[in-house]
């Protein structure tokens, strides 16, 4: 049986319950039949960026697929990108922080997570692990699919479609970052996924 990975990551501060990671993950599991199977991968991230990519990185070289798709928001855009490039694979991209580095050099100190409020330390060393993450430029624009909003209060739209040139895009007017029309933009979403 042929079987696709899905690997969902999450944003700073969220969780694998998030609204798009669980809607997402319905889909998905939603697409298996008898003959082809797609396996959901949606792990709680850990506060360090490079313990997180390990235990993404070991769950991948683990796992038995044919095919692998990377979906991440936010931060976990970023994640997206890093292993899109690694494994040359396909990616999606929601909103996000195409240089997290920057964008979370202001928050580092004790944090709260959004759906628990369970606190946690983001350190000064996490800020040299993004930038060792960092992907200068994506290398095949047709494994990639970008969602942005142009109302994202977080993060620059344009900053995000320059980074995906060529790529599939999707520029959403207004919306905001956690993209809450998201379910008007999950059949694109496993569109992509499935082709």
């Amino acid at each position: 049986m042929a079987v696709t990975l899905v690997v969902y990551l999450h944003g700073f501060r969220s969780s694998p319950n998030s609204t798009k990671a669980v809607m997402t993950g319905e889909a998905v599991r939603a697409l298996s039949s008898e003959s082809y199977s797609y396996e959901w991968y949606c792990p709680q991230l850990l506060a360090s960026p490079k313990e997180s990519l390990e235990m993404v990185v070991k769950h991948i070289n683990q796992a038995k697929f044919d095919r692998m798709v990377i979906i991440g928001s936010s931060l976990g855009g970023f994640y997206t990108n890093y292993l899109a490039e690694k494994y040359h694979c396909k990616g999606i991209a929601l909103n996000p922080a195409v240089y997290a580095a920057r964008e979370l050099e202001p928050h580092v100190g004790m944090m709260t997570a959004y759906d628990s409020e369970e606190p946690f330390d983001f350190k000064a060393e996490y800020i040299d692990e993004l930038r060792a993450l960092q992907v200068d430029s994506i290398t095949d624009p047709k494994r990639y699919f970008l969602i942005a909003a142009k109302g994202d209060e977080l993060l620059d739209w344009k900053e995000m479609a320059a980074f995906y040139p060529g790529a599939n895009q999707l520029i959403l007017e207004g919306g905001d970052h956690g993209i809450s029309d998201y379910a008007n933009h999950l059949p694109s979403v496993i569109d992509f996924i499935k082709h």
